[in-house]
């Protein structure tokens, strides 16, 4: 039987309806679309109301907010499991405005420290451009050496106005696994030459024991910790000794428990970073995780629109009563 034509008014309105959708905001656009006042490209960073600051501690003479601010976002890299599109996206969505304003609101809430790669030339003149207008975040260096050169990015470092240096995780892995240790130890000295504050970075724990166990007493050690509750947790067959965190990118933390145990018996300073799983575990959760078994400092990648409440988080977590096995060691 055919089928009786629609009548034309319905049609047009049905079309319209169709050509407007389009139109319509997501959950997610919603979202984004209810914190798009709070900061825009060139406007001043809104001032917290709460008059606590965020709490901080030390490393070395630097006094380091609890809450670091992360530099994937900035630099255009996230972990963004089989979604391939993140990376041009967040490069888009950061001009240089947008990321100064993410400083910018940083430090307004209390957050006076954030990472970033000096051997990426952009994020290096952003910086200097932001430091000359007035900002004052500092900056820890997350480099990336050759084998053969260890200390050109140590002067890029300096260069760009770091107050800290750290070994990226995968070559701290790497180089661990390697059998190079020696060459991590060499690369502190190289950075406590040039009057930095000087970590080593890694997602495997045989990395800081590793250079424990060589005594080359760093200042500190950034060291990924998150929970394993987690829906895009590791899958069955993930089981490997090493973590490729670029072929495998749903956990960056294989023994976190592990983790927790040496750590609480090293006197050392430690910055625990992936708290969030790239961004599967909500931040109440991750920072409690992170701060209630022993990590000093939290380092966050974050959008603009998420500081102020990443910051509250923070600060109603660190002012409980965490039971807490390790003491605070920055």
């Amino acid at each position: 039987m055919k089928s009786p034509s629609l009548p034309r008014r319905r049609f047009l309105k049905t079309s319209a309806a169709t050509l407007a959708a389009p139109l319509a905001f997501s959950l997610e656009e919603k979202h984004l679309k209810a914190h798009a006042a709070d900061v825009t490209p060139n406007s001043k960073p809104l001032i917290p109301a709460d008059p606590h600051p965020l709490p901080a501690g030390k490393i070395g003479n630097l006094r380091i907010s609890r809450l670091i601010c992360g530099g994937n976002l900035i630099s255009g890299y996230a972990h963004s499991r089989d979604l391939i599109y993140v990376s041009d996206l967040l490069k888009h969505y950061f001009s240089d405005e947008r990321i100064m304003d993410t400083w910018a609101l940083c430090e307004a809430h209390g957050i006076n420290t954030m990472v970033a790669s000096p051997s990426d030339p952009h994020a290096v003149e952003v910086y200097r451009k932001y430091r000359a207008r007035g900002g004052k975040i500092q900056y820890l260096a997350q480099i990336n050496p050759s084998k053969s050169d260890l200390m050109t990015c140590v002067t890029e470092a300096v260069d760009a106005g770091a107050s800290g240096a750290f070994l990226v995780g995968n070559l701290g892995d790497q180089w661990t696994r390697e059998g190079s240790v020696a060459l991590i130890g060499e690369l502190i000295a190289n950075i406590k030459s040039k009057g930095l504050i000087a970590g080593v970075a890694g997602h495997e724990l045989r990395t800081p024991r590793e250079v424990e166990k060589a005594g080359f007493a760093p200042d500190f050690y950034v060291k990924t910790l998150h929970a394993e509750n987690y829906w895009s947790r590791r899958q069955p067959g993930q089981d490997k000794d090493v973590i490729d965190n670029y072929a495998t990118d749903n956990y960056w933390c294989k023994d976190p428990m592990e983790t927790v145990r040496f750590m609480s018996e090293l006197e050392r300073p430690w910055i625990a970073y992936k708290v969030l799983a790239a961004g599967a575990i909500h931040p109440r959760a991750g920072f409690r995780f992170a701060f209630q078994n022993g990590a000093d400092f939290a380092l966050v990648g974050m959008f603009d629109f998420q500081v102020a409440e990443n910051v509250k988080l923070a600060k109603q977590i660190l002012a409980e009563k965490l039971d807490r096995q390790r003491d605070w060691m920055g």
